[in-house]
């Protein structure tokens, strides 16, 4: 399964607004520019996150987006949701809209069984599964954890 950019980009936004944001309102333009993003497709993003109420914006000269909701009530499904809609490992896979997912190898009627439709249906449930242990929270404390880069060792000669 690939997630497209918004997927990838949402994501990285989420976590600078964790990161620099600390409650006070972050620009599109300080998070485009930490994260190499291109600052149009960040507002479409943010527009997204906005309207499934994983961020809010301010107006002003000190406005930005900030967190709707903690960090850690932020889960990864809901981030992706918002960004990819519903998740399916294979093209063939249909959303019902009531948590089923229907095959397109067989007709409206539903008749027949797709041999690997349990295949692909666990997939889908792992992946759903780990986006939603997966909080906002953790991603920030594992981003704050990156390596410093390690300093080069003296050479001696003697």
């Amino acid at each position: 399964m690939i997630f497209t950019t918004k997927a990838e980009y949402g994501v990285r936004m989420l976590i600078q607004l964790g990161t620099q944001g600390s409650g006070h309102p972050v620009s599109l333009k300080a998070i485009a520019e930490a994260e190499n993003l291109p600052l149009a497709y960040c507002e479409r993003i943010a527009a997204l996150l906005k309207k499934h109420g994983l961020v809010v914006s301010t107006r002003g000269a000190h406005g930005g987006y900030v967190l709707a909701k903690p960090a850690e009530e932020i889960t990864m499904d809901q981030a992706v949701l918002a960004l990819e809609g519903a998740i399916a490992p294979m093209d063939c896979f249909l959303d019902d809209h009531n948590g089923r997912v229907q095959c397109s190898h067989h007709g409206e009627d539903g008749g027949g069984a797709c041999a690997t439709k349990l295949l692909w249906t666990r997939v889908q449930m792992g992946v759903i599964r780990s986006l939603q242990r997966t909080t906002l929270a953790e991603l920030i404390e594992f981003d704050s954890k990156k390596p410093t880069p390690a300093l080069p060792t003296p050479v001696t000669t003697l």
